[in-house]
């Protein structure tokens, strides 16, 4: 029997900085990630960039892995396209001093440094290898059940074990979810004209095409297609990739040059209907499955991860302390979550009402600078 204060469950990214978020608390914290050592200490590269907002960086750097920074790109400024609308949404940060937007990092680069600070400070113990197969409570504890027999005991249980959590529906806690049926590709591609630091949100007929600034004129580039037909470009030669690349963004940043590995993934959004239970916690995408087109699922993560380290006191699984990281989290993602889910229907949406629509909100949203600011503020959550 292994006994802990606390045991979580994913050793990703968020389980990690929860980890790093308890040091110096006196708690023993055991992490049970089933993918090998080798994986969690040396991520490989998986295409995504993530934007974190200057509040995150400060997480980042408080958790001890602030050298996940040092690989970003700054996100100067932001727009949004509506087909070939001539009216875009553009935003800055607000003032000539105020810094970029945020900074765009590896996600690869996140979780390794995240991984050293743990392993640096002695924050947990990694069980890598090791899968979860049963988890249980009682008004006294909870209990996990690993694949090779043993078993866990600790006064909180912590699921951060992705958006298709199978240790949440273990603990009987359902799930709102919105398949979009479509399919998001990441890709590294290098342009002839320069990015200018600005990230480019196009929301087009029949697809929707993000474009991440990184250093030099290299780009993220990241295509959304119906499921069906994202399956020829994943297979395309490098050069065919990259004429399509090239087709798709009309131009706009020259002719593209694929520079690194593609890497698909299904898009379906998720929200937990509840974050506790009894002695136990939902944290990351497990809690809250963002679609990717506000660019706030780890920030969540790391959110929420702070959130809960915050209200544990002497008894890790405190009622009272746990529906207080519920209530402040839920009030931190929701309204987000909602908004977020609208705009990704409503501008992918190719009916004739929903252009209708979306370009009302292009022109209003264009002329409106209080808007853009309060957005802006929003996406760089300056705290």
């Amino acid at each position: 029997m292994l006994d802990y204060d606390i045991a979580v469950i994913g050793a990703g990214p968020v389980g990690l900085a929860f980890a790093q978020a308890l040091r110096g608390s006196g708690l023993s914290v055991g992490l049970f990630e089933r993918a090998p050592e080798t994986a969690i200490a040396q991520p490989a590269f998986d295409g995504r960039e993530i934007a974190l907002t200057h509040h995150s960086q400060k997480l980042m750097t408080a958790f001890g892995a602030g050298a996940a920074l040092d690989h970003g790109s700054p996100l100067r400024e932001a727009q949004v396209l509506n087909g070939g609308s001539p009216f875009a949404l553009e935003f800055t940060a607000d003032g000539p001093k105020a810094g970029p937007l945020g900074l765009l990092v590896p996600n690869h680069e996140i979780r390794r440094a995240l991984h050293d600070a743990v392993r640096a400070d002695a924050s947990a113990e990694i069980h890598a290898g090791t899968e979860v197969t049963d988890v249980s409570t009682d008004p006294r504890e909870g209990r996990l059940t690993l694949a090779d027999g043993r078993m866990v005991r600790a006064r909180l249980i912590v699921a951060a074990d992705t958006r298709f959590s199978a240790s949440r529906g273990r603990m009987g806690i359902r799930d709102s979810r919105l398949d979009f049926g479509s399919t998001m590709l990441v890709a590294r591609v290098a342009h002839e004209k320069p990015h200018h630091g600005i990230a480019t949100e196009w929301f087009g007929h029949g697809q929707t095409v993000a474009m991440l600034p990184l250093a030099g004129d290299v780009s993220s580039f990241v295509l959304t297609l119906k499921t069906p037909q994202m399956a020829r470009l994943m297979e395309a030669t490098p050069e065919e990739f990259a004429a399509e690349a090239t087709r798709r963004t009309q131009g706009r940043w020259g002719r593209m040059e694929l520079v690194a590995t593609r890497h698909a993934y299904p898009l379906v959004a998720v929200y937990a209907r509840r974050f506790v239970g009894r002695r136990f916690a939902l944290l990351g995408d497990a809690a809250v499955g963002m679609h990717p087109v506000t660019a706030h699922g780890f920030n969540f993560g790391l959110a929420g991860a702070e959130r809960l380290a915050q209200e544990i006191g002497g008894d890790p699984g405190d009622t009272a302390a746990l529906l207080r990281f519920e209530s402040r989290h839920r009030r931190g993602t929701f309204p987000l979550f909602t908004a977020t889910n609208a705009i990704a229907k409503l501008y992918t949406d190719d009916r004739a009402p929903a252009r209708l629509l979306r370009g009302a909100v292009m022109r209003a949203g264009a002329l409106l600078a209080p808007v853009r600011k309060a957005v802006a503020a929003q996406l760089m959550d300056a705290r």
